[in-house]
């Protein structure tokens, strides 16, 4: 009898089915990474979360940074601090958010000893947070304790109080500190130094102590001594996630103060010159911060685009072109420090460059608005004397300003 034998195809069906089905997970796969990468509204914003050294990363949908935190299930004490904050709207692709978790802080103030629960990490900060008022030339020192069994786990702070003395400087008189041990250290502190004329009441090598009392005057010479702002100076922050133009006030800056002391040389009854020679910070000036936008969000389309929007006719296109191409390179936040000087304006700015103030009163969002300004400037080629775009490019063309 012959032996029938049949073949089978079913194992080498399923490896090929297998194969595709394992390419297909994998394309979803990366498409779904890709999609996470981009970040895009629509598939939900990343949120990279930054907790006592662990990073994590999740994908959200929620409306605030809390809402974020809470659907992610990281939990946050009413002592901890969250930046942002906890309430911002979320309306970037991704974000970073640093948790800084309250722990306990020892502070040490002379005989004062107390126990808080703060999240901040600087000795003025822990300060502030535990009521304490500090001075300018108080100092602070953060340390982890050393007593666990005493004092538990966590962090010291311990404040050496500067000593306060009363302090007349060429008859200006004001409450004092120093951190120096002796009136002559406490001078070179301060950045006093004794001419040949000035006397001091006390001998430079007294001791400083609470309440002590050191005048400082000069002889044979006429002094005044008045109080001036110091003005506070200004830092700024760049945010990518606003727009140019957006301009707030993260912290507000404070002006400080100082005691100068002039020698005045007077003649005939009349002050005819006066020189620096000593002055005293009575007041720490503070910087402003300021947050400002450097996203610039442009509409679609071509300048050919633009250019239609904005009213202009099709056969001008080419002398708008070259006039824009030549002073800005098409770029409507553009700024030439140095350009459009008169006496009551410096620098050009946008698409045309001309001052700000008829710029921006003309288009309040100029930086990401090139249509306005583009009718701003058509106003300004008809109307200039140029008579029309051809005229304004004529005129640029031999000058290479208009």
């Amino acid at each position: 009898m012959k032996t029938i034998i049949h073949r089978s195809i079913a194992p080498l069906g399923g490896i090929i089915s297998a194969f595709i089905l394992f390419i297909g997970v994998v394309i979803f796969l990366v498409s779904s990474h890709v999609s996470a990468t981009n970040g895009s509204p629509t598939d939900g914003r990343l949120i990279t979360i930054h907790d006592r050294g662990v990073d994590s990363v999740i994908l959200t949908k929620a409306a605030t940074i809390g809402d974020a935190l809470q659907e992610a299930g990281v939990k946050i004490d009413q002592s901890d601090a969250v930046e942002p904050a906890l309430s911002e709207k979320l309306v970037a692709s991704d974000y970073q958010v640093n948790i800084y978790r309250a722990r306990p802080v020892i502070v040490v103030d002379g005989t004062t000893r107390q126990k808080i629960v703060t999240p901040y990490q600087t000795g003025a900060r822990i300060a502030k947070d535990a009521g304490i008022t500090l001075y300018a030339e108080d100092k602070t020192v953060l340390t982890r304790t050393d007593d666990i069994v005493s004092e538990g786990a966590g962090l010291r702070l311990t404040i050496t109080r500067a000593t306060p003395f009363t302090f007349t400087l060429y008859g200006a008189t004001t409450e004092a500190r120093t951190q120096a041990k002796t009136v002559g250290d406490m001078l070179k502190e301060k950045n006093i130094t004794l001419s040949a004329d000035d006397r001091v009441s006390v001998p430079v090598s007294t001791e400083i102590t609470s309440g002590l009392i050191v005048r400082v005057w000069r002889e044979g010479k006429q002094t005044i001594t008045v109080d001036e702002k110091v003005a506070f100076s200004t830092d700024t922050i760049q945010d990518g996630d606003q727009l140019v133009g957006y301009k707030a006030i993260k912290t507000l800056g404070q002006d400080g103060s100082r005691s100068v002391t002039y020698e005045v040389v007077i003649q005939d009854g009349k002050e005819v010159g006066r020189t620096e020679i000593a002055s005293l910070t009575t007041k720490e000036s503070s910087k402003q911060i300021e947050i400002i936008g450097v996203k610039i969000s442009l509409p679609p389309g071509s300048h050919e685009d633009w250019m239609a929007a904005a009213g202009i006719d099709s056969s001008d296109y080419g002398y708008v072109n070259v006039i824009m191409n030549g002073e800005s390179t098409w770029n409507p936040a553009a700024v030439n420090p140095n350009g459009c000087v008169t006496s009551t304006n410096r620098g050009c700015y946008g698409l045309g460059q001309t001052n700000l103030t008829s710029l921006s009163a003309a288009c309040p969002s100029w930086q990401n608005d090139p249509i306005c300004q583009l009718r701003y400037f058509s106003r300004y080629a008809v109307n200039h004397g140029y008579g029309s775009w051809y005229g304004a490019y004529v005129f640029w063309s031999a000058n290479r300003w208009w």
